[in-house]
């Protein structure tokens, strides 16, 4: 097992991005003192590999959200702990179990959630398995939890309103979605201690879309306070969830805007060498649909997929020019170096490297359109346990922990996709 080191890194003069929780239009900041012991936090960071950052990032996708806390779970008896946890949806909400709990509670604090949203073994897990055998138990099971979950929703998570929407007064709340979350509010109080992921050891971002501006938000643990309502915004989905009211403006779940967390991360610029664990729960590629229902299996993968490749292939772009800029101003002369220009690149051109872990879930052929919202106990350990296998396997490389020798380098890495395995350095 790795083991955590910490001691004093010379970089962890953490940079304040200018692009800060200001560029969201509608955003509110915070401002608040920081103690002595958020001071020794920000300069005392756990290294894996020489890295001065470790970041988890979970996007959004109900249900398959399980995926997650299996691989947290891997990552942990690595001797893996993140430092910076971002999520959007689903995934702010283990994001914020993860930073809101000491470390040897994490997991099981996890499980409780997943645990509790996803119930006993409900009558279609046992039922279905005893007509059927193979993936058309795990089909017939995965439906019908779907269908529970519509009609009923899903204990410590949502529940119908009653009356439905079509019957609530015009211009309310409660006229925009057909489901309550307020018991997913008393579960976060539960479970998560919002005093501790406000103490600075641990940083927290969480994404959410304003409604009126539709303009992205970040709420950020190192700008202002995190609250319950923050992550209840994050993954506050309509028509089936209400928007969530923070100092006076609306929000809903960030995914209808991006759900991926990576370009925050990397905007930040944090000047610290980083390693990125990048977990998705829609795959971008697969096979051309042979009928209707894959059809729609195919188009939400592709919609709410992370397009992490994109990024990082815009991302290692940039970092080329950052490392030439770098090698130019090595031989300025000093009257150059001290132009406004030279130090405008100079301050956007920090020397950083970069691991970037991908992990993204593969569904099981028998998993249709409802899979991020089938809350049965089988699917939530079938998804656990992928993610935790799917950690094992990626870790099991050791050059994703090995910082890279290139300045400014990034290093991509994708241990799940057998045609494509790949390393790629800029």
């Amino acid at each position: 097992m790795r083991l955590l080191q910490t001691k004093a890194c010379s970089q962890c003069n953490m940079k304040a991005s200018s692009a800060s929780i200001a560029q969201t239009s509608g955003a509110p900041t915070v401002t608040r003192s920081v103690s002595s012991s958020e001071v020794r936090d920000a300069a005392t960071q756990p290294l894996v590999g020489g890295f001065g950052s470790v970041a988890l990032l979970l996007q959004g996708g109900g249900a398959l959200g399980a995926y997650q806390g299996g691989v947290y779970e891997g990552l942990i008896e690595h001797g893996i702990e993140p430092s910076w946890l971002a999520g959007i949806s689903i995934g702010a909400i283990n994001s914020a179990i993860i930073a809101g709990n000491p470390l040897k509670e994490r997991v099981g604090k996890l499980r409780a959630f997943w645990e509790s949203v996803s119930g006993e073994a409900r009558g279609a897990d046992t039922f279905w398995s005893s007509l059927f055998v193979g993936d058309g138990a795990h089909r017939a099971a995965i439906e019908i939890a779907a269908g529970e979950a519509l009609v009923g929703g899903v204990p410590g998570f949502f529940a119908p309103r009653i009356p439905p929407p079509p019957l609530q007064p015009k211009n309310t709340l409660a006229a925009t979605s057909w489901y309550e979350t307020k018991d997913l509010g008393s579960t976060l109080e539960h479970l998560v201690d919002f005093d501790r992921i406000n103490s600075g050891s641990v940083r927290l971002s969480v994404g959410a879309v304003n409604v009126r501006t539709g303009n992205f938000a970040y709420f950020d643990s190192r700008r202002h306070p995190i609250q319950v309502k923050h992550v209840m915004a994050s993954a506050a989905l309509p028509p089936g969830f209400p928007a969530i009211e923070i100092e006076g403006e609306f929000y809903w779940d960030g995914g209808l805007v991006t759900n991926n967390p990576l370009s925050w991360v990397l905007e930040e610029r944090t000047g610290l060498d980083t390693l990125i664990f990048q977990v998705d729960l829609w795959n971008s590629r697969g096979p051309m649909p042979g009928d209707l229902a894959q059809v729609a299996v195919r188009m939400k993968d592709i919609q709410f997929s992370s397009r992490t490749r994109a990024v990082t292939d815009a991302f290692r772009r940039a970092q080329h020019l950052r490392a030439a800029f770098n090698a130019l101003l090595a031989q300025l002369s000093p009257e150059l170096a001290a132009l406004p220009e030279a130090r405008l690149l100079a301050e956007a051109s920090d020397p950083a490297v970069y691991n970037i872990v991908e992990m993204i879930y593969r569904s099981h052929t028998y998993e249709g359109q409802s899979k991020d919202y089938a809350f049965s106990r089988q699917t939530m350990e079938d998804h656990w346990r992928a993610g935790y296998r799917d950690a094992k396997r990626t870790l099991a490389h050791p050059e994703v922990l090995e910082r890279p020798a290139m300045p400014s380098a990034v290093q991509v890495f994708d241990y799940l996709d057998p045609p494509n395995d790949r390393v790629a350095e800029s």
